[in-house]
């Protein structure tokens, strides 16, 4: 059991490395080479190629091919491109949107699906070893966290997170994961060998959009696409938004404005802490209440950007780093483990693929493009310096805004009867078996 745990442990490292490596700094590069008003595009096509390559792979990993294997494959091609875009961005003498473009989407519509393939691994491999998921997957996710935050502060402290540099580092990662994916990930079984006849709809996997004729199901997916909204809206702009303080000469010289992305990886150490919190929380509270309290984090974690600065305001910023941890895996790891418990197991890997299209999909593409468009009318059509700070102050508690709207709208709609497991004193008084789910 203890061999199992530390591969898929070892799995989740790697696979959040490759993407800490260029998430929260890719946007401090493209407005080093001018390309600070299309910072957008490089984010929502997380979103655009969420919308079908989550699905698609999960259907082949549910039918064809075991997920481990798969997940292999998808990373030696997602490292190869993101490889050739850092052999661009190193040679051109002047980075222009669309090759560099076209070849970071190659890359990410094959890395994307591996978040969801990554999962679907944890929960089969953990399953098949008879561990609970709720109990023993968020200490394992907790290692992709640090794995993560390691790959933020190399790129950080190696000046890379300003530079091409940054492709690179992470084309690199993916090809380490392709190859301990193939040769120490235990294998998972593809429910399409097992003889069994199927429909159509069942053999291209469509049967995980099923889960909407559940009305309460219906209701969670379309409240993640919602929340979904603000998933890269920091991850893109944090970075240029706090460097932009270094043309303001009160905080030209402050530490965070020169190491951003380790200021920001504060946000990924409370991750780490708050992952452990989940089975908690869940068991306990139930996933309402769990996410409610992500979509209440997300409004506070703008609304401290905002009303913060490098300066005397720095704590704000500490805060908003320190409350992404809620905001982040509450909805992101609880959402996915609910998922996985609602579906059936011929379609859980479909049913994660489904899962990431609404986030990830729709609702960060919908979300990044809308941010940008206010962020170039509110920031960037403004001379560099206080204006600008201003511009920014203005667009973060604009999402906040709408941070507190979802969640309102969310605890009036989504209806959820949760059973708390019951204490060690209940179930003796009661005579009767704790209750699991979420």
């Amino acid at each position: 059991m203890k061999s199992v745990k530390v591969r898929l442990a070892a799995l989740n490292f790697l696979e959040f490395a490759v993407w800490g490596a260029y998430l929260t700094s890719l946007g401090a590069y493209l407005a080093r080479v001018g390309l600070a008003t299309e910072i957008a595009w490089f984010y929502a096509v997380q979103g655009f190629v969420s919308i079908f390559m989550p699905a698609l792979i999960g259907i082949i990993a549910d039918r064809w091919v075991p997920a481990q294997r798969l997940l292999g494959l998808c990373h030696l091609v997602a490292g190869a491109f993101m490889c050739l875009a850092g052999w661009y961005g190193a040679t051109a003498e002047t980075v222009h949107f669309a090759p560099l473009f076209t070849l970071y989407t190659i890359s990410v519509a094959f890395f994307m699906p591996t978040i969801g393939l990554a999962n679907s691994v944890n929960y089969s491999v953990l399953t098949r070893a008879g561990l609970d998921t709720v109990k023993h997957f968020p200490p394992i996710r907790t290692l992709g966290t640090v794995g993560f935050i390691i790959s933020m502060l190399f790129v950080n402290f190696t000046g890379f997170q300003n530079t091409y540099a940054q492709l690179f580092t992470s084309g690199g990662l993916s090809f380490v994961l392709a190859l301990y994916a193939f040769m120490c990930v235990p294998a998972c079984p593809v429910a399409g060998q097992s003889g069994e006849k199927r429909t159509l709809a069942q053999s291209l996997g469509l049967q995980s959009f099923r889960l909407f004729a559940d009305r309460k199901m219906a209701t969670f997916f379309i409240f993640s696409m919602f929340l979904g909204v603000a998933l890269q809206i920091t991850n893109g702009f944090a970075n240029p938004f706090i460097q932009s303080f270094g043309a303001v000469a009160e905080f030209a010289n402050d530490w965070g404005v020169k190491n951003a992305n380790a200021l920001i990886s504060i946000s990924q150490m409370s991750e780490t802490l708050c992952i452990l919190l989940i089975p908690f929380f869940l068991k306990r509270f139930g996933i309402k209440i769990v996410m409610l309290m992500a979509m209440l984090a997300w409004t506070l974690r703008f609304a401290f950007f905002g009303l913060g600065n490098p300066g005397e305001g720095v704590w704000l910023f500490v805060l908003s780093m320190i409350i992404y941890g809620v905001a982040f895996d509450f909805f992101n790891v609880s959402g996915s483990l609910f998922v996985d418990q609602q579906s059936p197991a011929g379609m859980r890997s479909s049913a994660q693929g489904l899962f990431m299209l609404m986030t990830n999909g729709l609702g960060a593409s919908v979300g990044t493009l809308v941010a940008q468009q206010v962020i170039n009318k509110l920031v960037f059509s403004r001379p560099e310096g206080m204006e600008q700070i201003e511009g920014w102050s203005t667009s973060w508690l604009i999402f906040a805004a709408y941070a507190f709207v979802i969640a309102v709208l969310f605890a009036i709609f989504f209806r959820y009867r949760h059973n708390p497991v019951p204490s060690r004193r209940e179930v003796v008084q009661a005579e009767s078996e704790p209750i699991d789910s979420i």
